[in-house]
């Protein structure tokens, strides 16, 4: 194989004006597909960063029957048995207790329908960043009787850090629910629908407000690899058996699922015009070798090399040739995608920046250094090369000795 391989590097550089511009078609087919998936799978994680590490988790436990009801009739109580399985599970490095209701919100001119959520602050700040996404005023403690409010409901209500907002709503098990707050602090979520209408308060003070005494709606689960969340809910799941519903992210927010997925199969078919008009330019070099080479093919067939291993002496140049432009392109594309994952795109116009909160992201553009995305790509040109290379292949079997030197 060895030598094989030396023939077939010899034969390349024979004609290297050919070989050249042959690579040169891989190589920049390469880099525009490897910097397309890489902005598209960094925007994915931007997205999923926006929304569900900010907010929602990667998993959720909730009674089964809550997330269908949004009632807090439908809470439980955390025993200690529950969290013994948690604190057992090495995949989960922490979570966070919740109580999530709505409310009406309202300030002496305005009124609002308000999603209410009473969390730890410790442990959210642990979890979600919280703290890092204070836009105006301060964060809360444990004991405190205030709110945090999004930035996009705060705007609405035209109230800031200091003010008063009353919540009305309905508590556990039909008792009624009001409280008035002062605001401690504006928070600009990275989704711009949670912005418009969250409200935040330590859990104690919630579970005060709503009458939910030893119990709570959700347990958000912090854990270290995101790509593992199903299956971690699923281990999950048999263990705090069936009266709990454990739901991994793609469930919480399959809007998002759906949207992402979407949008990976328009890249899937720019890559697929994209390799095909590369496809034709590799195999237009492929019949201008086979015409040029036919004499000498059939002299060496004459001469008494066989024609199988000549048919993969051929075979090879056409692979190596394909693997060399992919290879040059990951490697041209990489520092400039590890550039742009170190200083990534702010969008500072107003439009841009707006529709990109409209998706649910913050207004970047980083880039992914998912290594799967490289090799992809060296994947796709080692196949379509592959394929093509049949031709030139089954044609060497097939040679015609003297019809090849009368040619």
């Amino acid at each position: 194989m060895r030598l094989y391989l030396k023939l077939a590097w010899r034969n390349l550089w024979r004609n290297k004006r050919r070989t050249l511009i042959t690579m040169a078609s891989v190589f920049f087919a390469v880099i525009m597909a490897t910097l397309m998936m890489s902005m598209k799978e960094g925007s994915y994680t931007n997205m999923t960063n926006s929304m569900v590490a900010s907010y929602t988790g990667f998993i959720q436990v909730h009674a089964r029957g809550y997330w269908d009801s949004k009632s807090l009739d439908d809470s439980f109580v955390l025993t200690d048995s529950m969290k013994q399985v948690l604190d057992a599970n090495d995949k989960i490095t922490g979570y966070v207790e919740r109580i999530e209701s709505f409310a009406l919100s309202a300030t002496r001119e305005t009124t609002k329908g308000a999603m209410v959520v009473g969390t730890d602050p410790e442990a959210e700040m642990r979890m979600t960043q919280l703290h890092e996404r204070i836009d105006t005023g301060s964060y809360f403690e444990a004991d405190d009787k205030a709110v945090l409010i999004g930035s996009g409901l705060a705007e609405y209500h035209k109230v800031t850090v200091g003010d008063t907002i009353v919540l009305l709503g309905q508590g556990y098990h039909g008792s009624s629910a009001a409280g008035k707050y002062p605001i401690k602090g504006i928070v600009k979520f990275g989704s711009p629908d949670l912005s418009k209408q969250l409200i935040m308060l330590p859990i104690n003070e919630a579970k005060r407000l709503y009458g939910t005494e030893g119990t709570i709606s959700n347990l958000v689960l912090l854990i270290d690899d995101p790509e593992a969340a199903t299956a971690i809910s699923a281990g999950l799941a048999n263990d705090l058996g069936e009266s709990l519903e454990v739901m991994a992210w793609p469930e919480l927010v399959p809007d998002l699922v759906d949207m992402i997925e979407a949008d990976r199969v328009e890249g899937y078919i720019f890559m697929f015009i994209l390799y095909m008009v590369i496809s034709f330019g590799i195999f237009g070099t492929v019949l201008m070798m086979m015409a040029e080479r036919q004499h000498e093919f059939g002299v060496l067939v004459a001469v008494g090399m066989k024609r199988s291993k000549l048919a993969l002496v051929v075979f090879l140049e056409v692979i190596s040739i394909s693997l060399l432009g992919a290879l040059a392109g990951i490697a041209g594309a990489y520092p400039v995608i590890g550039y742009f994952f170190l200083n990534p795109i702010r969008f500072g116009g107003e439009e841009a920046g707006k529709m990109m909160e409209e998706y649910g992201m913050e207004p970047i553009l980083q880039p992914s250094l998912d290594l799967n995305i490289f090799a992809k790509q060296a994947l796709i040109v080692a196949a379509v090369a592959s394929i093509i290379a049949i031709y030139p292949f089954i044609s060497v079997l097939r040679l015609s000795a003297i019809k090849a030197m009368r040619s």
